[in-house]
């Protein structure tokens, strides 16, 4: 069955329910994680900029930025307060992305958690030139349009600000950037259907990778620091899809260990 024909449904209760147990879990793992896992400090220092999820701020991704900043890059908060899905914020990053570019002479690397998954993807599609990759966490960005889909969230954005969100920007999200980008995702998600987060098809700078763990506890979730230590190190000249190695971080990555994913239907392009 094709994903435009199934129904794609809100996560099950019990994910949601359990959402804040399962992150604080996460969360007390990121620090054992940050002393044993001895990833060298050898960042190139070019600007990485992550965007939080809706109705997040900055303080939720302090421990992700501060990861980021050890492994030796120039880390930023998107510095906008709360995010509540002002599409106007989208112009403001795209400025910050620019300023970013001429002040560091180097492309950024955008990393985007949730809602903030989805302007870094309208950012890269504005800006691919000066974008290096792009990282999304959980981002519901395919099928937005949909019934039944992620389009829920956005109803509640417009409920909150009274306004109505642009078709035009609906209808473009779940196109691709032209930039590498790795699409990390959870069937565990319990605030967004795992199924919108991920690309419709693979291919030679396109990637997803499916992960265990809540939606909220993504930002420290040891599997997904380790996607990201390893992207960022790359360049689009060299970015290459992600691959565990050894057996016991293969477990962490259930669709990269069984060579097609049923469930979702993807086309991989080798």
């Amino acid at each position: 069955m094709s994903e435009t024909a199934m129904s794609i449904k809100r996560p099950p209760f019990i994910w949601g329910l359990t959402e804040g147990y399962r992150a604080l879990v996460e969360l007390t793992a990121y620090f054992p994680y940050r002393l044993i896992s001895r990833l060298p400090k050898d960042g190139d220092d070019h600007p990485v900029l992550i965007l939080p999820g809706f109705l997040s701020t900055d303080k939720s991704t302090i421990p992700l930025r501060s990861f980021i900043h050890n492994l030796g890059y120039s880390v930023y908060g998107w510095g906008s307060g709360r995010n509540l899905g002002e599409l106007e914020m989208l112009d403001e990053m795209i400025k910050k992305v620019e300023y970013l570019y001429q002040h560091h002479n180097a492309k950024v690397s955008l990393i985007g958690w949730s809602l903030g998954g989805i302007f870094a993807r309208q950012i890269a599609k504005a800006r691919p030139n000066m974008v290096r990759q792009m990282i999304t966490l959980g981002s519901p960005f395919k099928g937005v349009t949909q019934a039944n889909n992620a389009k829920w969230i956005f109803n509640l954005i417009e409920k909150a600000k009274g306004t109505l969100i642009d078709e035009d920007f609906l209808n473009d999200i779940p196109h691709p950037a032209p930039v590498p980008t790795t699409a990390i995702y959870s069937k565990e998600d319990g605030v967004v259907p795992w199924n919108l987060c991920l690309e419709q098809s693979e291919n030679n700078i396109h990637q997803n990778i499916q992960v265990r763990g809540s939606h909220l506890g993504l930002g420290v979730n040891p599997s997904v620091l380790i996607i990201i230590a390893d992207r960022l190190k790359l360049k689009e000249e060299n970015w290459y899809h992600f691959k565990p190695k050894g057996y016991i971080e293969k477990k962490f990555y259930p669709s990269l260990v069984a060579p097609e994913d049923n469930d979702n239907n993807l086309k991989v392009i080798k």
